[in-house]
């Protein structure tokens, strides 16, 4: 059975696009452990859409890419010091989940909060289960980081970078939780225990990242990085950093991994990056009346039934021009 169960791992493994070498060691040697790397692939893409979701690139072209493991985002801009961040901190964040909740034999609860500590409200007692940060954020470095360490260039070293700030955001949002213990739950007694944070927090704290996100140059050595311009900001251990300026992501342009905004649905009064004036690039927008059939005045008959009656609901759905076709070919 073991031997089946490890051949089957290496077919598993070897069939997943995009990994390297030390990539498909660990994932055959802890074919558990891919489980969770998965879903937290299938989390930070579904955090990454809902941060961008009014804007022009909206992470769409990450979840038609195959080679999510693998990712290569040709264009080192500030999207793709985003994406780096962002999968990383995913990763870490599934991996320490699935310690605490059982699901993986290597690892389980964290095993360093023993004994007894003290916060701003007083003293109290480790206990619970807190949750393995330690582990997901070992499990993950060795993993995610492995693509970079073989190439020793300057990609290699924004990409290393972007994701150390993804797995330092997620230890960031631990939050301490405890429960009382004394005379009607005085709280003279505390036991406490370190959780995760629901994963909107980190996705938040790495958006407001990208919004600052600073421009750099590698240094002559490659080894650090320096400000892309005088007068410019340094870059701090927590600044996500980007070489290369962003597209501006209106037309299809795969080698920047843009699929372009026509057909995308935007907002005909907005004056943000959901309105139609920004969101379709000034190609304009066509308009189409929709009627919606919703349940409405729902009541409660004793007993047990709820009836609706059926609401019809017609509005105007406003989505970008496709450009003309000689300027899309300019960009493919």
């Amino acid at each position: 059975m073991r031997y089946i169960g490890a051949l089957g791992a290496r077919v598993i493994c070897d069939n997943i696009p995009g990994l390297v070498s030390r990539q498909r060691q660990l994932c055959q040697r802890y074919p558990d452990i891919m489980r969770s790397v998965g879903e937290g692939a299938r989390e930070w893409i579904r955090e990454c859409q809902h941060q961008f979701r009014h804007h022009r690139w909206n992470c769409t072209t990450l979840d038609r890419d195959h080679t999510v493991f693998g990712r290569v985002m040709l264009r080192s801009s500030r999207e793709a010091a985003f994406v780096y961040a962002i999968s990383s901190a995913g990763v870490v964040h599934a991996i320490t989940r699935a310690c605490s909740q059982g699901e993986l034999s290597v690892c389980s609860c964290d095993p360093y909060t023993r004994g007894r500590h003290h916060d701003q409200r007083g003293d109290f007692d480790w206990g619970g289960c807190s949750d393995n940060i330690h582990y997901g954020v070992r499990f993950a470095k060795a993993f995610v980081d492995a693509k970079e360490k073989r190439l020793k260039d300057a990609r290699a070293l924004m990409n290393l970078h972007n994701n150390r700030c993804g797995r330092t955001a997620v230890r960031r949002f631990l939050k301490l939780e405890c429960k009382c213990h004394g005379v009607s739950g005085s709280c003279t007694l505390r036991t406490c225990w370190r959780a995760l944070s629901d994963f909107r927090r980190t996705g938040d704290y790495l958006r407001r990242r990208y919004d600052g996100a600073v421009q750099v140059t590698a240094t002559q050595d490659g080894a650090n990085f320096t400000a892309a311009r005088q007068g410019y900001r340094r870059a701090t251990r927590t600044d996500l950093v980007y070489f290369d300026n962003s597209p501006d992501y209106c037309v299809l342009d795969k080698a920047a991994g843009s699929l372009g905004t026509a057909g995308r649905v935007c907002s005909k009064t907005s004056k943000g990056t959901d309105g139609c004036e920004i969101m379709c690039c000034g190609r304009g927008y066509d308009t189409t009346r929709v009627t919606r059939v919703t349940q409405c005045e729902c009541k409660f008959h004793w007993c047990c039934a709820v009836r609706c009656k059926e609401c019809r609901n017609t509005v105007d759905i406003h989505t970008c021009k496709a450009p003309k076709k000689a300027e899309w070919l300019d960009q493919t």
